[in-house]
Formats: C-alpha cells, sequence, structure tokens
C-alpha cells in the first residue's frame, strides 16, 4: 500500500537546495560553536564561566546544589535533558590537583546527582566523566568539570543519529528546579 504525501516540500528560492527534510532549527547551539562563553585564557581572571557561575543566583547560573567545595550545574548545551556538571569551585585544570575534601565532594556530589537524577527523570544509566585537556576534547580545559549525562533505554533515536540534532523536552531552567527539588540532603 502506498501512501501519498499530502503536502509539497515548501520552497524557500535562495536558500539551498528544496529536499523532503524537515527542519528543526537551533540557533542556541551557535552560541556554542561560535565559542561564546569560552574564556580568552587559562586562568581564572581570563573569563572563565564556572569561576563565574557560583556568584548568580541558583536559577540564573542554573545551579543545582551548592556545596563547600564543588557545586552542580546544568549544561548550557546537553547531550541530554538533566546533563549536569560537578564543578570544584577553585579554579584547577586536572584532576590530581584536586585536594582530599575537594575530591570526596566532587564524588559524593557524583553519586548524589545521580539519585536525583533518578527520582526526578527515571533515568536507567548515566555516562560520568572528565575530558582532561583540550585534545581529549575539554571544551573549557582550564577549569575541571566531570560531566554526568542520564540515559534512557531508546534514547538514541533517529534525531541524534541521522539528524544529528537532540531533542530537549523541558527548558534549562526547569530541569534546574526539578533536579534542585530532588537533590537528596544529608
Amino acid at each position: 500500500m502506498l501512501i501519498a504525501m499530502t503536502s509539497e516540500p515548501e520552497q524557500q528560492i535562495g536558500v539551498g537546495t528544496p529536499d523532503a527534510f524537515q527542519r528543526l532549527w537551533t540557533p542556541h547551539r551557535m552560541a556554542y560553536i561560535q565559542g561564546e562563553n569560552k574564556p580568552t585564557g587559562p586562568e581564572a581572571g581570563d573569563g572563565c564561566p564556572f569561576c563565574g557561575i557560583p556568584s548568580n543566583s541558583d536559577e540564573d547560573g542554573l545551579v543545582v546544589a551548592r556545596g563547600t567545595h564543588v557545586y552542580a550545574v546544568l549544561n548550557l548545551y546537553p547531550y541530554n535533558g538533566g546533563h549536569l556538571m560537578v564543578v570544584p569551585y577553585r579554579h584547577v585544570a586536572d584532576y590530581t590537583e584536586l585536594d582530599g575534601p575537594e575530591t570526596m565532594e566532587l564524588a559524593d556530589f557524583t553519586k548524589r546527582a545521580m539519585v536525583a537524577l533518578r527520582a526526578a527523570s527515571g533515568a536507567h544509566g548515566f555516562n560520568i566523566g572528565m575530558n582532561q585537556g583540550a585534545v581529549a576534547g575539554a571544551g573549557i580545559a582550564a577549569h575541571l568539570h566531570q560531566h554526568l549525562v542520564p540515559r534512557w533505554g531508546g534514547d538514541t533515536n533517529f534525531m541524534p543519529v541521522v539528524g544529528h540534532t537532540k531533542v530537549l523536552p523541558q527548558l534549562l531552567a526547569d530541569t534546574r528546579k526539578m533536579l534542585a527539588d530532588a537533590w537528596p540532603v544529608d
């Protein structure tokens, strides 16, 4: 049985070759592509966003939780809904530069983030890791940060595989509130 298409692709003269693809515009990604909010150098005073975020309100900075040595913050350019990072307040580039209390709290916040993400969104699993150095893929190599990306069965569908696009079902501010409300306390 053949199903006829009910509409022709909209032709936009002068903006490319017409095809049958629908477009999902994500203009916010242009800020990431162009390097907006990237530090101008390796020092804390060189515009490091991770050094500046703690001075904002939780809502404005997308901070989920604050500790003594580290904080949890949503990623502005998430791989999946709920993608957050655990970041030390101190401006250090390498994991080996963390002191004992920073290392312990980073580990504790990682565990708490997993609990919060499972409670708030039913995450089935996680990708957790750090990119140490620009050659390893760190977008902001001068300030250590650990990524926690929640995963669900079937979350890799045609959009990221074929369309190279992630669909996020919720605004970052709403995700931040949901996770902050689910964050476990002592």
